[in-house]
């Protein structure tokens, strides 16, 4: 079961923990704001990106099952 990243654009507040928590899928713009490219996660950071979303202070980001 493929999961990918999604971001609420109108809660996230740029504060960045989810780029430093996910490096390897999340890349912060100029302004801290995340940028992911949209691909699935590999089922080995799974856990990870679930961490990482629930540590969000805004709760902006979230897993979606494709």
């Amino acid at each position: 079961m493929d999961q990918r990243i999604d971001i609420d654009w109108t809660s996230c507040q740029g504060h960045g923990l989810c780029a430093e928590l996910l490096p390897e899928h999340i890349t912060p713009d100029e302004w801290g704001y995340p940028l992911t490219d949209g691909t699935p996660v590999p089922t080995r950071t799974v856990k990870r990106a679930r961490r990482a979303a629930a540590h969000c202070p805004v709760l902006a980001l979230k897993l979606t099952v494709l």
